[in-house]
């Protein structure tokens, strides 16, 4: 199944649970904003993505927000006003 755009945020009430989740964000997506990230995410990954952040967060006082943007092929443009970001390719990236 094909890659789909994602865009999470999120807001975590204690630092050190932040600097994990920021660490697991880091590993799926670009950084957009200091909480809000760009993810190509395939459903494995997602899935893999989803069991890594439960793991860290404490429900009663963090949230995550994911909101699907559609599949890579039909993503509208992304726009910025200010600095500029850097936005992933298309497709996964290979290191």
């Amino acid at each position: 199944m094909a890659r789909r755009r994602h865009l999470i945020a999120y807001d975590i009430a204690e630092p050190r649970r932040l600097r994990r989740v920021c660490k697991v964000m880091e590993s799926y997506g670009e950084r957009l904003q200091y909480s809000v990230f760009l993810c190509d995410l395939s459903p494995l990954e997602k899935s893999r993505w989803r069991t890594e952040i439960h793991d860290e967060l404490e429900y009663s006082e963090d949230s995550v927000v994911v909101i699907d943007m559609g599949p890579l092929h039909a993503c509208s443009e992304v726009t910025t006003m200010g600095v500029p970001r850097r936005l992933p390719a298309h497709g996964p990236t290979i290191l």
